[in-house]
């Protein structure tokens, strides 16, 4: 058993990955060759049951990490804005918040009047038309000053979480 934090666990999944890919190169590199019929080849080195046995051992650390990872963020939980929510629950939370923050971030830029620029027809057009916005421009101002404190608050706790709480890993 080797004790991890999430940021660590995610450094090594990350090195492994390399590690992984590096030999899927060599394999890729290696298990074929091209030579002409009035030439001497050449072979690269390639060993099939080397690369494959390399590249199992790095998917079953993954797989055990990935799961020792999974496990700890379903089962941990940490304190956000005075509630208790598990990992998981802060990443799904927090990913949700992200997109409504971007459609609010999209509002919140709009002018409550706007001019339409219609182009090709604007010549045959005698009178401009404008888009207004139907909503509360501060309210959404606010609205998404509040989701980008609740997303901040969630990611310090993430961080401090990955940071400091370890978990086994049957490596």
């Amino acid at each position: 058993m080797t004790k991890m934090t999430s940021a660590y666990a995610n450094k090594v999944l990350r090195k492994l990955n390399e590690d992984k890919e590096f030999w899927r190169s060599k394999e890729q590199e290696g298990h074929t060759y091209v030579a002409a019929l009035d030439e001497e080849p050449v072979i690269p080195e390639y060993d099939y049951e080397k690369v494959a046995k390399n590249i199992a051992e790095i998917d079953a650390q993954i797989v055990k990490i990935k799961h020792a990872l999974n496990v700890t963020n379903c089962t941990n939980e940490v304190s956000v804005g005075g509630q208790m929510m598990t990992v998981d629950t802060i990443l799904v939370r927090m990913a949700q918040l992200n997109k409504r923050k971007a459609i609010l971030d999209e509002m919140r830029k709009k002018e409550p009047k706007t001019r339409i620029n219609s182009g090709f027809y604007a010549a045959r057009k005698t009178s401009p038309e404008y888009e207004y916005i139907n909503y509360d421009l501060e309210l959404v101002k606010r609205e998404y000053e509040r989701i980008d404190g609740e997303v901040s608050e969630m990611q310090i706790a993430l961080d401090k979480y990955n940071q400091t709480v370890e978990f086994d890993v049957d490596i």
